[in-house]
């Protein structure tokens, strides 16, 4: 007869560290190559939460082994070096990076009226509208997602997939 393992905190956060650190490790590679289809880049930011779970599951079962590495000459330089990579990776020295752009950018668009996303999109506004309406949102040239979203009780951003999008 075959003994079952108990529950311990070691049965369930090293499996659950080496899965979400393989999920973390390939959407990251993909993400850094832009290479974002799908849910990828949602699954790398919300799944992550499950690496810090695993990990800190991990950090409990294996605290002396880490606490004596910390204390290391490797251990003090590792926590120092990432601490300065996390604190200067803050700044942006004066440059605009994509990510700092990617909201203004997004509530701009969703607070733009429709007639000025069709000419940003090079598509003729009547067009536009009737393109909305085969997916049910009603629409006049003056409105903007953000009431279009409102008023069909649609998500912002599925509303604007459909305006910029090429189907």
């Amino acid at each position: 007869m075959k003994t079952v393992k108990p529950f311990t905190l070691r049965t369930w956060s090293t499996p659950l560290t080496i899965g979400s650190f393989i999920l973390m490790s390939v959407t990251g590679v993909l993400m850094f190559f832009d290479v974002v289809p799908g849910y990828l880049a949602f699954a790398h930011e919300w799944f992550s939460w499950f690496f810090l779970v695993g990990a800190g599951g991990h950090i409990a079962v294996n605290f002396r082994p880490l606490v004596r590495h910390l204390q290391s000459n490797w251990g003090k330089a590792n926590v120092a070096i990432f601490a300065i990579i996390l604190v200067v990776s803050t700044f942006s020295f004066g440059r605009i990076t994509a990510p700092q752009l990617k909201w203004p950018i997004s509530n701009a668009l969703i607070e733009a009226p429709l007639s000025a996303l069709a000419d940003v999109t090079r598509t003729d506004p009547a067009e536009l509208l009737a393109k909305l309406k085969t997916h049910g949102v009603t629409a006049t040239p003056d409105q903007n997602i953000k009431e279009l979203a409102d008023a069909h009780d649609m998500d912002e951003f599925h509303i604007l997939g459909l305006v910029i999008l090429r189907e």
